[in-house]
């Protein structure tokens, strides 16, 4: 069955790359809706934003999403991602500015947000995107890859100068709440010397050590507290693979790899996906499929104490 949120759950922040304060809100919407974004600062008459992966507009730093009238939203893919690890099919997002609250940088706020309102089950059919042959992308020295596989996997390595970070590799089933107890806290991370760039070209002005980024300077750790988990920057690399294999529309049943790969190259994936028609096929989820997916049978207690 689709499910959708039982009651409205709101959350306010800032934008990491903006700086501007934000207000969410995640709606309840009706079977076959999908999940849609919808600007409420818009003067537009088309201020609706489909999260699909063919209105991304490309972007080295987030996900990007417009329309063809132009309006637009930003940093979605921590709030995909929590709606995907809860299995939330059907939802209308609200928000009041052009980017989504970064809060503390990781999904665990959206997660606790959406199973405190509890999720409902919607009586209707529930359809999942099967792989069947290998599809790949690359970028230098950046791959993403969809193999065939009965549920999804999400399969990670990166690699960084800054010894604080490394060579990290992971890999998980994503079946019911393996999102929420392993990925969901995992935040956003990057280098000093990035951070100090960015400012200086009017970016990641919302963003404050230990509050919603971890920062890595070679081999310190700068953000108070240190990290949540040893490998926190591969976990979070593969929570916003989840948000942006979400805009896939459907469920995915395949492994993805991604290797130095981005949000970019994960949509470009997605298009190739999509482009490719025996690459994939539209099933019908029976009871048993359905029980694998992400966000299955997930509850208050998986959430991470530390988030």
């Amino acid at each position: 069955m689709q499910t959708t949120i039982k009651t409205p759950a709101s959350f306010e922040g800032v934008g990491l790359h903006s700086g501007a304060s934000a207000r969410l809100t995640i709606l309840p919407a009706p079977a076959n809706r999908g999940i849609v974004f919808r600007r409420l600062d818009c003067s537009h008459t088309r201020c609706e934003i489909p999260a699909r992966w063919d209105v991304v507009k490309q972007s080295p730093l987030c996900t990007l999403l417009e329309n063809d009238a132009g309006v637009a939203v930003s940093t979605v893919e921590h709030v995909m991602a929590a709606l995907a690890g809860c299995g939330i099919h059907n939802a209308v997002i609200e928000v009041d500015g052009p980017e989504v609250p970064i809060l503390d940088g990781s999904a665990a706020p959206f997660v606790r947000g959406i199973l405190r309102h509890g999720v409902r089950r919607q009586h209707a059919p529930l359809d999942a995107l099967r792989v069947l042959k290998p599809v790949e992308v690359r970028r230098g020295d950046a791959t993403a890859r969809l193999v065939p596989h009965d549920t999804l996997l999400i399969e990670f390595a990166i690699e960084f100068e800054d010894s604080a970070i490394g060579a990290q590799k992971k890999l998980l089933n994503m079946s019911n709440g393996s999102f929420v107890r392993e990925l969901s806290d995992a935040r956003t991370f990057c280098r000093q010397a990035d951070v100090d760039a960015m400012r200086a070209n009017g970016l990641a002005l919302g963003g404050t050590p230990g509050e919603n980024a971890v920062v890595f300077d070679g081999d310190r750790v700068l953000s108070p507290g240190g990290l949540r988990h040893a490998d926190e920057p591969v976990r979070h690399k593969m929570l916003d693979a989840l948000g942006d294999l979400a805009l896939a529309g459907l469920p995915i049943l395949g492994h993805y790899q991604g290797d130095r790969a981005g949000h970019a190259l994960t949509n470009d994936l997605l298009r190739s996906l999509f482009a490719d028609r025996e690459a994939f096929e539209v099933v019908r989820c029976t009871p048993r499929m359905a029980a694998r997916l992400p966000g299955a049978g997930v509850h208050w207690g998986e959430i991470p104490a530390v988030a």
